[in-house]
């Protein structure tokens, strides 16, 4: 029997549906979207219905989703581009201690190589940024805020809507990643005030390998890849059509079961918690990330006393993590859960467990067992 499967914050299956969208346009419709004859035309048809049903999901018009290859270079793209474009009107950027590293990463490179300034603002002790932070951290030359919408490790669901009205006063351009809230809970960047907002497929039960970047009309943003122009001059590059494709038909399938999937995904999730609290006890299981605005698929503890990733080794059943897949194999605590107030050793003590659209009642019963009986002692 394979491992049980709980990590899905750090990638989904890709979904059969998704799949057989994608397989003409690896077989038969081969044709590159820029030629003008019938296999040309074909390929670019499927572009952009994928385009509208990028759109549809987060409720904004088709030609402001660009195609990327994934979450990170979305990322970059809006941050570093944005900075580019902006350059001459600031240099200050204001960002919180949480974020993935292809958001702090490309604000590093900001402050090291161009000489930007950046503000990496503090999170409370369940993970949440205070948007009265983020006014007062705002100057005159402040051209970015940059929050992601949900935290992949501890699912807390930040204050995006205010935040995004804050920016707005003051004529700031916002992003947000929301690789791990997009196909989860309900994303709309009008909702969201939101400029710019990044979306990965392989979270989405897509492929690895493919993204979007939702860029708001009269966004000044620069592009980061050059070339010819490809993705109305946005994005140079041949469109990877079969993986676009892909992530069209994963949109679909989130917007059709959104409700449905956060009411299974959250009773799992709960019922995973439940069971892990009643045998070993409230006082020996610390719940990380804020109780009620968290993502409905997520659980992130810590057993004090033990070591997360030495707990896992000695579940060779259940395929899950202590935190970021991008932090996997790491002795260092995670920056989120320090951010957040806990100690190093606590952090340490740490598993996130994610459930998703194919995780069963009982997998959940099965792994809550195992990680209690494992917690006692070796296997």
């Amino acid at each position: 029997m394979p491992p049980i499967y709980l990590d899905y914050n750090a990638t989904t299956p890709i979904d059969p549906a998704v799949r057989e969208a994608m397989r003409p346009y690896l077989e038969e419709h081969f044709g590159n979207p820029s030629s003008g004859y019938v296999y040309g035309q074909r390929a670019k048809e499927a572009v952009e219905h994928a385009r509208v049903q990028v759109a549809t999901l987060i409720g904004c018009t088709p030609p402001e989703i660009v195609f990327t290859s994934g979450g990170t270079e979305s990322d970059n793209h809006a941050i570093v581009g944005a900075a580019l474009a902006n350059a001459r009107r600031g240099k200050h950027i204001v960002t919180s201690r949480i974020e993935h590293p292809a958001v702090t990463n490309a604000c590093r490179y900001l402050e090291k190589r161009l000489g930007f300034r950046v503000t990496y603002l503090p999170v409370d002790l369940h993970g949440l940024v205070n948007p009265d932070d983020v006014k007062r951290a705002i100057t005159s030359d402040t051209i970015l805020i940059t929050t992601m919408h949900a935290n992949n490790e501890t699912g807390t669901i930040e204050p995006i809507e205010e935040i995004g009205s804050i920016a707005r006063e003051h004529g700031t351009i916002f992003h947000t990643d929301a690789a791990q809230s997009c196909g989860k809970i309900d994303v709309q960047v009008d909702r969201l005030n939101v400029d710019l907002l990044t979306i990965a497929g392989h979270k989405i039960y897509a492929p690895k390998g493919i993204g979007a970047l939702f860029i708001r009309t009269g966004t000044i943003i620069d592009p980061i890849i050059h070339g010819a122009g490809q993705e109305r001059g946005k994005r140079a590059g041949t469109e990877n059509v079969p993986y676009i494709v892909g992530l069209g038909m994963a949109c679909d399938l989130a917007k059709a079961s959104l409700v449905e999937y956060g009411v299974k995904t959250k009773k799992l999730r709960d019922r995973l918690y439940s069971r892990i609290v009643s045998s070993l006890g409230e006082d020996k299981v610390l719940l990380n990330g804020h109780p009620e605005k968290r993502l409905p698929n997520t659980l992130n503890i810590s057993i004090p006393g033990l070591i997360g990733e030495d707990l896992l080794a000695r579940i060779p059943e259940m395929a899950a993590c202590t935190g970021s897949a991008c932090h996997a194999g790491s002795t260092e605590p995670s920056s989120v859960l320090v951010a957040m107030g806990l100690s190093a050793k606590t952090a340490l003590a740490t598993l996130r467990l994610s459930v998703g659209r194919w995780t069963t009642e009982q997998e959940v019963d099965r792994a809550a067992e195992l990680i209690v009986e494992r917690a006692a002692g070796p296997a």
